[in-house]
């Protein structure tokens, strides 16, 4: 081997031998408003694409199916999803509460429906998840019916406009931006979740194995994208309105019907322990497990951590 073959050998293990930088980190979120901020802050070049994909799934249930089978690293939810997913066994930590839901999911009818009361015979739309369950739960409480005296119907929220229109369902459980279609197109609203304080509360949850400082960058994400949301509302609006059916007035006001949680309030609500929101959590879990959809208490002190959060305020965890 002459000299010059040896260097390019020897330069070759040595490129070999370097470390290549880590994928992106892929976080899934579906057509909800409250994560909307992360679209914001994709839309308006505000994170780097190398480090961090923002991926849009039709629903709830694809994000948690994506994130079960390891095709997403980190997922937006609603509480009562990533408590299921904890209880089935997969490791998750929750490291940002991200939003808190005060009439922006609503259950929705058409004129002949006036009231609770008459629910009774009908047939109910609602998606598979545990939150379509504990509204499904509230609603039949607040009319005072069994289960047995409706019907129900498991479909994804894309197509609830749909399936009431077409008569296949008289009613459905559903959120915004749908509610806002709905009500444009003449249905009414007969429970929110404004009757439910603090029990329909999103959060941003991450696989276990990944790194605080690789989530840290996806919380300065979430926090960036907030900001822009609150320092122009109008303009953001406008852009996010795109796709919704809604207008730029029209989605302003669905922002109306929800509570967005800062990244530093964030931080404090999961320090601990104790961490103040497992208080603010025991109703919700109080009623997942008495309806079936969690079998053992959460692990809050495996689940909940907020040093990607403190990182990514610049302070040490």
């Amino acid at each position: 081997m002459t000299a010059r073959h040896m260097l390019m050998f020897v330069w070759i293990l040595l490129v070999g031998c370097q470390d290549s930088p880590p994928p992106p980190l892929r976080v899934g979120i579906n057509p909800w408003v409250g994560y909307d901020p992360l679209v914001l802050a994709r839309e308006q070049a505000l994170v780097d694409a190398k480090q961090l994909q923002i991926i849009e799934l039709h629903s709830n249930t694809e994000s948690t199916r994506a994130l079960r089978n390891g095709l997403l690293d980190a997922a937006a939810l609603t509480l009562d999803e990533a408590l299921r997913l904890a209880d089935t066994g997969m490791a998750l930590k929750i490291v940002a509460v991200l939003d808190a839901s005060n009439g922006a999911d609503a259950v929705l009818a058409g004129p002949d429906i006036a009231s609770l009361t008459d629910l009774k015979g009908k047939r109910i739309a609602l998606e598979k998840t545990a939150l379509g369950a504990l509204m499904l739960d509230r609603l039949l409480k607040a009319g005072g019916l069994n289960h047995d005296q409706v019907e129900t119907l498991h479909v994804e929220a894309a197509i609830h406009a749909d399936v009431l229109a077409n008569g296949s369902a008289d009613v459905v459980i559903t959120f915004e931006p749908m509610k806002s279609r709905l009500l444009n197109l003449g249905f009414h609203s007969l429970l929110d979740s404004s009757q439910m304080p603090g029990e329909v509360v999103d959060v941003l949850v991450v696989q276990a194995n990944i790194a605080p400082q690789r989530t840290a960058y996806l919380l300065q994400a979430w926090e960036h994208g907030l900001q822009a949301l609150q320092a122009n509302p109008e303009r953001s609006a406008a852009l996010l309105a795109v796709g919704t059916d809604l207008s730029r007035e029209e989605y302003l006001d669905t922002l109306k019907g929800l509570y967005f949680v800062s990244l530093q309030d964030s931080a404090r609500l999961l320090a601990g322990p104790p961490a103040p929101f497992i208080h603010d959590s025991v109703p919700l879990v109080d009623t997942l497990q008495q309806l079936g959809l969690l079998q053992k208490a959460p692990d809050w002190n495996a689940l909940l951590d907020n040093r990607a959060a403190l990182l990514a305020l610049g302070r040490q965890p």
